[in-house]
C-alpha cells in the first residue's frame, strides 16, 4: 500500500484479504459512447488509467461487456504486469448485443465463458473478485440465484476467482448468495437521490461486507436537487464532490467507482470527495432522498 493510496479520501477497506482504497475507479467510460466500442481518445484512455495508479487508487472496476471487451484491454494495455497492490474486480451475468443492449447471460456455461474472457482479455490467471450481475437493464428482479451463484462458487473452488459478490441484487438475492458461499461486497445502484438500499447497506456494514454504489453520481443522467445545489454553492463546491462525500460519511462500507475518461476529472472527484460535510449539512443532504 502506497503512502499516496493512504491520502485518499475515505482511507481503505478489506474485501476479504484484500486491501483496497474506499475510493476507487469505475472504467466503463472508457468505452465508445453508451459503452460501446473503442474510446474516442485511446491514448487518453490510457493516461487516465495510469493517472489513477499513480494517485493511489488499488480498486479498479470494470467488466468483458464494456465495450464489449474494450476496458479490459485498455486496462491490460494501461497497467500489466499490475502492481501487487492493484486489485481488479469485474463482473459477469450480462453480454452486449449489437443494438447495445444488455441481455442476461447467466446459464453456467455462458458465466465460465465470461471467466475466461476476462482471464484472458486482463492477462490474468486468477480475478481477484467476481460479481455476479443480475436482475436487467431496468434493475433487480425477483428470483432464485442459486444456479447462476453456485457455478462461480465451482470457479472459486477451481482458482480462477478469489472473492465473490453480487449486483443489482434484491436484498433476499444477497441473503441467498450468503447462504451459498460467503461474498464480500455488494454492488447496486445507489446515490443521494437513490436510497432504497439504506437497511441493506447497514446490515452489510455490520457484517463487514462492502457495498459499492453504481452510479453515485446519477449515471447517464446527474443528479438533479435543487437542496444539492444550494449545499454545494453554500459550500463553495460542486454537486458533484457533494454528493462523493456523502457517500463516504454515509457508512464506513461504501466504497466509490465514479469513472471519467478525463484525468481533470478524475482529480477533481478525489478533490471533491474530501470535501468536510457538518452534521448540518449531512441531515440536509439525508432529506433529499426521503422525500
Amino acid at each position: 500500500m502506497s503512502t499516496l493510496s493512504l491520502s485518499l479520501p475515505g482511507g481503505i477497506w478489506a474485501l476479504g484479504d484484500l486491501t483496497v482504497t474506499r475510493f476507487g475507479y469505475g472504467a466503463m467510460q472508457l468505452a465508445g459512447p453508451w459503452v460501446m466500442g473503442p474510446p474516442a481518445d485511446r491514448d487518453g484512455a490510457i493516461a487516465v488509467l495510469r493517472e489513477a495508479v499513480d494517485l493511489g487508487i488499488t480498486h479498479i472496476d470494470t467488466s468483458d461487456a464494456y465495450g464489449p471487451r474494450i476496458t479490459n484491454r485498455l486496462i491490460r494495455e494501461a497497467l500489466h504486469p499490475y502492481p501487487e497492490s492493484l486489485h481488479i474486480v469485474t463482473k459477469v451475468g450480462a453480454r452486449r448485443d449489437e443494438r447495445g443492449g444488455w441481455p442476461t447471460a447467466r446459464q453456467p456455461d455462458q458465466l465460465r465463458r465470461q471467466v475466461e474472457e476476462n482471464l484472458e482479455s486482463l492477462g490474468l490467471e486468477a480475478l481477484d473478485l467476481v460479481n455476479l450481475r443480475l436482475g436487467n437493464a431496468e434493475g433487480p428482479q425477483t428470483g432464485s440465484i442459486a444456479e447462476a451463484f453456485e457455478t462461480l462458487v465451482e470457479l472459486q473452488r477451481q482458482g480462477v476467482i478469489r472473492h465473490l459478490g453480487v449486483s443489482n441484487a434484491t436484498a433476499e438475492q444477497v441473503a441467498e448468495a450468503q447462504s451459498i458461499a460467503p461474498i464480500v461486497s455488494v454492488q447496486n445502484m445507489y446515490n443521494l437521490a437513490h436510497r432504497h438500499d439504506d437497511e441493506l447497506i447497514d446490515r452489510l456494514a455490520a457484517e463487514h461486507i462492502a457495498y459499492v454504489p453504481f452510479f453515485p453520481l446519477g449515471g447517464f443522467s446527474p443528479l438533479q436537487s435543487s437542496a444539492l445545489s444550494s449545499i454545494a454553492a453554500r459550500l463553495e463546491s460542486t454537486p458533484m464532490s457533494v454528493a462523493l462525500a456523502w457517500l463516504l460519511h454515509r457508512s464506513p462500507n461504501i466504497l466509490l467507482i465514479p469513472g471519467t475518461s478525463s484525468l481533470a476529472h478524475l482529480r477533481e472527484n478525489i478533490t471533491g470527495a474530501r470535501l468536510s460535510l457538518s452534521d448540518e449539512d449531512l441531515a440536509e443532504l439525508d432529506k433529499i432522498g426521503r422525500e
